[in-house]
């Protein structure tokens, strides 16, 4: 089994919609996909339906990551196979939605300051209906040829944590994600933990302080993390307790990475679907996973 465990769609900063993310999800050999846009679940009903019209077996793994902070330092929660309407964790992730709008604002202000000629409407039209972000204006500057990809707009000179155009929003303690998503019978894995190019990575004593509040994973194969810190994180892991998974983080042709291109033991997956309880695994067309 090919199991991936973080992808993006136009409901939050990929490029595929959910329907595409699915069909291409099938076409590159996957037989589990997780769908975890960025504090939304609004692709997940069409994800869903795309699913029926599969000439090959997939399954669908419905999440979100979800923005959090603590002591300062930004990062990321994946939450799989949680209940959408849970009230608390549904609020939450609202908030972080509302959000998104006046700190993308700020960033292409703050952009402006310093010389570079963006414009709100051209990052607005990137993003078209999916909820704007830091990727949405990478991408502009990429178009008006300030940064040649993406990731080089994820810098200390630009977009990274605490770069000159960075701007905070509302974000989750991510002790509190831990907790709200518990109670929405979700699993939760801390994603790429250590990927140091995005900014600044909180210590592995918060790690650990996660994982006795009751996190399930890390997420280790990432293409953000080198074989060391790979080595690194598995040694934590085992000493922890915790799942480590495998990811692509596809967000479609705003990043390089390919479906699949880092993936989940089969085993750690089947553990991730036993720990939940808030929803299940969406089998396509004979799937029976």
């Amino acid at each position: 089994m090919r199991i991936d465990l973080h992808t993006h769609s136009t409901a939050s900063d990929g490029t595929d919609t959910p329907a595409e993310l699915v069909r291409n999800a099938a076409a590159a050999g996957l037989d589990v996909v997780a769908l975890t846009d960025h504090d939304s679940t609004r692709g997940h009903a069409q994800a869903i339906a795309a699913l029926r019209d599969l000439d090959r077996d997939l399954t669908l793994v419905t999440g979100a990551e979800l923005s959090c902070r603590v002591d300062g330092v930004g990062l990321h929660m994946l939450a799989y196979l949680f209940d959408p309407d849970e009230p608390e964790l549904a609020r939450e992730r609202e908030l972080v939605r509302d959000d998104r709008v006046p700190r993308a604002r700020g960033m292409v202000a703050k952009l402006q300051e310093m010389g570079v000629p963006v414009e709100w409407e051209h990052v607005a039209r990137i993003a078209g209906d999916g909820s704007v972000g830091r990727p949405h204006i990478a991408s502009a500057l990429v178009e008006l040829g300030v940064v040649p990809t993406v990731s080089d707009a994820f810098t200390a000179d630009w977009l990274a944590n605490d770069g000159r155009a960075y701007v905070d929003k509302h974000e989750l303690d991510p002790f509190d994600a831990i907790r709200l998503v518990k109670a929405a019978g979700g699993v939760t894995v801390f994603a790429h933990p250590l990927a140091v190019k995005r900014g600044r990575t909180v210590p592995e004593s918060v790690i650990a302080d996660l994982a006795a509040a009751g996190l399930d994973g890390v997420e280790v194969d990432h293409t953000d993390h080198d074989g060391p810190t790979r080595a690194r994180l598995r040694g934590l892991a085992a000493e922890l307790g915790l799942l480590t998974t495998g990811s692509s983080d596809y967000h479609g042709s705003r990043k390089t990475v390919r479906l699949g291109e880092c993936t989940t033991d089969p085993e750690i997956y089947g553990e991730i679907t036993r720990r939940a309880t808030g929803a299940f695994p969406v089998p396509g067309a004979g799937g029976t996973r």
